[in-house]
């Protein structure tokens, strides 16, 4: 072996030595190191030495556990759903009981699952518990997901093998017990459905997570501290055991009283902001609302609304820039100008 390669190798067993690591793992680990092979395996090696060694096995998120605080964020961040919201609440404060009540026995919080049509806030009242609870969030899409080697790795003996998304998500988050979203787990390829749900079955169930494998990893990691929350446009596609590990809650359609309000007092100032506009700069008259709120018809949710109002902001953006300072007032006569065709 050159000197080079040892001095890698010395320089790996030290960074395994900081890393803090369960001791199981670190003496598996520190044995790979006593025969690493040729320079590729080597350089393989390294890779997962440092993906292993920045995973928080030890590092947890302190929740904060105030149902007012939570109560003021839903209300912040959602109009109406007022059903829903309370449901969270009553979710909050069985979790905050069971943190303060302390005890040998852990907790296992019930795994929430959003069910409704598209733009109807399911990902962004997963964000707004993360955000109640003080944790950070990772989302992991679904939709059209194929191998489930996606979601569990891949073995080192493979080349170009990874881990798969719920352990990176993990080391993405820092912490042991993050928010993670399963996003859309209706919507998976048809012919790998049975194999994700499977893998789905071992994420949510506490008897199972706590030892979660990844195939890349090659050790058990404890998931039982993750919060997982789920989203389904519906049930269909879902296996039956999937579901039975899940606490269903069923998103209303928003009407267009709501979605009025939603529109004027949450989606245009957030448009706005984005585009870097000055909201007082603009003013939309009330006959013309229902033109942005059903530009192609019935919508349960707020995605076409929110679309058409990015439209509008993105387009008095381009008339500031060439030179028009405005004020813009929009109304029937010349919403033409400022709508996507």
């Amino acid at each position: 072996m050159d000197v080079s390669a040892q001095a890698t190798i010395e320089e790996l067993k030290g960074k395994v030595s900081r890393a803090n690591l369960p001791p199981e793992i670190s003496e598996k680990i520190l044995n790979l190191l006593r025969f690493p092979g040729t320079v590729a395996e080597l350089a393989s090696l390294t890779s997962y030495i440092d993906f292993v060694s920045g995973l928080p096995f030890s590092k947890h998120s302190e929740d904060i556990l105030d149902i007012q605080r939570a109560k003021e964020i839903l209300d912040k961040n959602h109009y109406g759903l007022q059903v829903v919201k309370n449901r969270i609440l009553e979710y909050l404060s069985v979790l905050t009981l069971h943190k303060k009540k302390g005890g040998n026995t852990p907790f296992h919080a019930p795994i929430l699952i959003f069910i409704g049509l598209v733009g109807t806030g399911k990902t962004s009242l997963a964000l707004s518990i993360a955000e109640c609870l003080g944790r950070p969030m990772l989302r992991i899409p679904f939709g059209g997901l194929g191998d489930p080697a996606t979601l569990r790795g891949q073995s080192r003996m493979k080349g170009e093998a990874e881990a798969g998304m719920i352990i990176k998500a993990i080391k993405q988050a820092k912490v042991s017990n993050p928010v993670i979203l399963l996003d859309e787990i209706d919507r998976v390829a048809s012919e790998y459905r049975v194999d994700i749900m499977g893998v789905l079955v071992e994420l949510l169930d506490p008897a199972q997570n706590q030892a979660f494998t990844d195939h890349y990893v090659d050790f058990p990691y404890d998931l039982s501290q993750v919060l997982f929350i789920a989203t389904a446009n519906n049930t269909g596609n879902i296996a039956t055991a999937v579901m039975d590990r899940l606490e269903p809650i069923q998103m209303p359609s928003y009407s267009d009283e709501e979605k009025l309000v939603i529109g004027k007092n949450y989606l245009l100032p957030k448009s706005l902001d984005e585009a870097g506009i000055d909201r007082n700069l603009i003013q939309i008259d009330e006959a013309i609302w229902p033109n942005l709120i059903r530009p192609l018809g019935f919508d349960a949710g707020i995605r076409s609304l929110q679309r058409t109002l990015q439209g509008v902001s993105r387009k008095i953006a381009r008339k500031i820039v060439e030179g028009n300072p405005g004020p813009f007032k929009i109304t029937a006569e010349n919403l033409g100008e400022y709508l996507t065709q």
